[in-house]
């Protein structure tokens, strides 16, 4: 209340700083202190407090922590692309509160840090001082020494070459969210958790983004269901990343880029599935035969109603399924209708 404002007859004030991060309290105790300590009676002075921790430990505060740092003038000069003495970059510096000086024949910038610059973690830090004190618009603009010319990934353009495809042939493109719960991709699926490979969020905020998605038909399954009041039939599709682990990776899981098409209305609509493969393999230039082209057979999927469910081969390897979804799957999504689906992988045609 009246007790702890602050007028101007105020004489002492006692700081005091609260957070569950040690490291981020001291910087804010060190940036209100030293803003303070301006207008002391003896300015830039402060008296410093002993805290006592509950296990009985002691420490004095405010830190206010000076560091030193050392930087070759040639390494600024390289990363922002001047040519300044060394004298002048320590002059530039300091004219960022930074005080440096010239040390060893000029072979070093000793740049004292002072407790309010937080920020300068790394000598890129100091790098980036320079340049902003330099000023980016008088940096002389040259051109580069490497000859590169810039490319689409091959994979974007095989996907947005699909994706006009598959538009002109009737489909409404869906982008849905690249995390999911575990009941999406397992239990809704008919799937084990286990089997599916999936990514887990360490601390999922929401039970909607529990894991990584392993497969794009529970997102577009989840788009029907929010918009089963449109006119049938609905048909959608989504090219985007799939995420399964592999420990083979430095980071332990891999991107793959599918493709998944949904049809659903009165009638199951397989044929039409089954004509949408066909003209993605018409665009790809994939022919129907075993050899060097595709083939469909026969398979079972937890998904799929049984018997009406098919493995697509092509280059060697199974790309997916198509099929007509299973009643079980498509009660567990909301849905009322059949549902019939495709999902490919589409990186072997690159």
């Amino acid at each position: 209340g009246d007790h702890t404002k602050i007028s101007v007859n105020t004489r002492n004030v006692f700081i005091e700083c609260t957070g569950t991060d040690i490291t981020k309290a001291k910087i804010v105790l060190d940036i209100i202190v030293t803003m303070f300590s301006e207008y002391c009676e003896k300015p830039f002075s402060v008296e410093a407090a002993e805290v006592v921790y509950p296990n009985g430990k002691t420490h004095i505060y405010p830190e206010l922590a000076y560091r030193k740092e050392k930087v070759k003038p040639e390494l600024i000069n390289k990363k922002i692309g001047i040519s300044e003495t060394p004298s002048s970059l320590a002059k530039l510096l300091t004219r960022m509160c930074l005080k440096s000086h010239v040390t060893g024949n000029g072979n070093n910038i000793e740049i004292e840090i002072p407790p309010t610059r937080a920020d300068i973690i790394h000598a890129c830090d100091i790098v980036e001082d320079a340049a902003i004190a330099y000023g980016y618009n008088n940096i002389q603009m040259t051109i580069p020494k490497t000859y590169t010319i810039a490319n689409q990934l091959p994979l974007s353009k095989l996907t947005e070459l699909l994706r006009l495809d598959l538009a002109a042939a009737g489909f409404t493109e869906a982008l849905n969210f690249a995390l999911c719960s575990q009941e999406d991709i397992a239990d809704k699926l008919g799937v084990d958790i286990s089997a599916t490979k999936a990514v887990r969020i360490a601390n999922p905020k929401t039970a909607e983004f529990q894991v990584a998605r392993t497969t794009l038909l529970p997102g577009l399954l989840k788009t029907i269901a929010a918009n089963r009041k449109m006119p049938l039939p609905l048909k959608l599709f989504e090219i985007s990343d799939i995420v399964v682990k592999d420990p083979n990776t430095d980071v332990g899981a891999r991107n793959y880029r599918h493709f998944c098409a949904v049809y659903y209305n009165k009638s199951p609509g397989f044929e039409i599935i089954h004509g949408l493969l066909d003209r993605v393999m018409q665009l790809l230039e994939v022919p129907p035969n075993e050899e060097n082209g595709y083939t469909i057979k026969a398979t079972e999927g937890s998904a799929f109603f049984p018997g009406r469910c098919a493995e697509i081969f092509a280059k060697g390897q199974s790309i997916g399924k198509l099929g007509v979804l299973h009643p079980d799957v498509i009660t567990k999504f909301e849905l009322t209708m059949p549902c019939s689906a495709l999902e490919i992988n589409i990186e072997p045609f690159v």
